[in-house]
């Protein structure tokens, strides 16, 4: 007697196989679609929140920020460099495009403070929090 393990998931990971399969051989490998999504890291501490994220190869320029209705938005675009049409590539991983990434502030901030640093491919942003939003310590007198 054989056992058989049913799972629901693997059709659906075949038909996403197949699909995307489909796709990347239809292109040449340099005129594939990629979907930038730089890796970030978000840090509150008492007085601030740290944003850092990594923009490898990109330019000062080429990069958006924006703070409204507390939500930070770093956006931007990754050039390709000046390729001439005879380059054959027999294998790349580099990404280039737009990309745009969002993140939720919970507190009140200091618009007037907020201070972005670009250096070796990564963009740290620090954004104060505003004195009502810094926690407050209240001690209890129990009777």
């Amino acid at each position: 007697m054989t056992l058989v393990r049913f799972n629901p998931a693997r059709g659906l990971c075949r038909a996403d196989h197949r699909f995307h399969r489909h796709f990347a051989s239809d292109m040449p490998l340099r005129e594939k679609v990629s979907h930038i999504v730089p890796r970030l890291n978000a840090e509150e501490t008492e007085n601030e929140f740290k944003i850092s994220i990594e923009l490898p190869g990109m330019n000062k320029k080429d990069i958006q920020i924006t703070f409204q209705d507390n939500i930070l938005n770093i956006s931007g675009e990754k050039k390709r460099e000046k390729d001439s049409d005879d380059k054959n590539y027999y294998h790349t991983e580099r990404y280039f495009g737009k990309f745009s990434r969002s993140i939720g502030i919970a507190s009140g901030v200091k618009l007037d403070d907020i201070s972005a640093d670009y250096k070796n491919g990564v963009l740290n942003i620090t954004i104060p929090k505003a004195e009502e939003a810094k926690p407050k310590k209240i001690d209890v007198k129990i009777k």
